[in-house]
């Protein structure tokens, strides 16, 4: 049976939950962890082999590439300590494997002796796991050797050389393994710009405050543009929220309109207004969400 990505996903859950809960609770936890989105690798190899008696391997050698049609992706953490990686295979086998450097440093070429398992390794500790097909160590000894690494934005990896060595719960036996990314250069990080214009109009049917501005963007994305408007008019303080979406193209700013419905009985009047406005969209390539801020003084006329 071939099992989805989300089911893969929830089954190596539950294959470590025990092993997990296994782990005292003064495990380091997740600090360092990779924070972004998982980028598919464009040429890459793992292969890995195990003693008889090992566990994760169980004795077996295995060997994926994406010149094989089987799906690598990578990521990094955001300060470049940890890598993750993860294997879908054509045949319908999955495995993860991270790499990490002892907290507060990033992973260098080298060689990293005295890893635990990640991510509960001692800070001053580098940390490894190689687990997959349901099968993951409680607690593991093992070492790895960077040969080479180059890490762009947003968890982006763009090459990486390593080899490693895992024992599980200290044992013998061990797996051993290599891998490889060669990856092209990282896309350039979204652009995103917001403009708001400097008059609007104040409704004298239903008093809502109506906003015009422009979005840039350097990347082909949604924008939501929302934020708030405040006017104080004779000692009466009048508050809206406004929010609005527009799809943005790069190379011309895109214009947006938005009105704001005042929360309270006294509507929106001619005159000026304080205007907070925030556009947000998601990077296609990283999964980041990326925000542009102004607050401008904005003139309502009557309309």
């Amino acid at each position: 049976m071939t099992l989805s990505a989300r089911s893969r996903v929830l089954a190596r859950g539950m294959a470590l939950l025990a092993l997990t809960l296994a782990m005292t609770t003064g495990a380091t936890g997740l600090a360092g962890a990779a924070e972004a989105q998982a980028q598919p690798v464009a040429e890459g190899s793992i292969s890995f082999s195990g003693d008889a008696a090992d566990y994760i391997t169980q004795g077996r050698s295995y060997s994926y590439a994406t010149a094989s049609q089987d799906r690598l992706s990578a990521t990094a953490s955001q300060d470049g300590g940890v890598v993750s990686v993860s294997v879908d295979a054509a045949n319908g086998e999955w495995w993860y494997l991270d790499l990490a450097a002892p907290a507060g440093t990033s992973l260098a070429p080298g060689e990293y002796t005295g890893a635990t398992r990640h991510p509960f390794n001692e800070p001053t500790q580098p940390g490894l796991s190689l687990s997959g097909e349901g099968r993951g160590c409680n607690t593991l000894t093992g070492s790895f050797t960077i040969g080479a690494v180059e890490l762009g934005p947003n968890g982006y990896v763009k090459k990486l050389d390593a080899t490693f060595e895992q024992h599980c719960e200290g044992d013998v036996p061990a797996a051993r393994g290599e891998i490889h990314i060669d990856n092209p250069a990282p896309p350039a990080q979204l652009d995103l710009g917001l403009a708001v214009a400097l008059e609007g109009t104040a409704s004298t049917l239903n008093g809502k405050a109506t906003l015009h501005g422009t979005v840039s963007c350097s990347k082909p994305v949604a924008v939501q543009v929302s934020g708030n408007v405040t006017q104080v008019k004779k000692q009466n303080l009048i508050r809206g929220a406004y929010d609005t979406s527009v799809a943005c193209v790069p190379g011309a700013p895109v214009a947006w309109t938005a009105t704001a419905t005042p929360s309270g009985s006294v509507p929106f009047q001619r005159g000026d207004v304080e205007v907070e406005a925030r556009a947000w969209a998601t990077d296609p390539d990283y999964g980041q969400a990326v925000t542009a801020n102004e607050t401008v003084a904005v003139h309502l006329r009557r309309g």
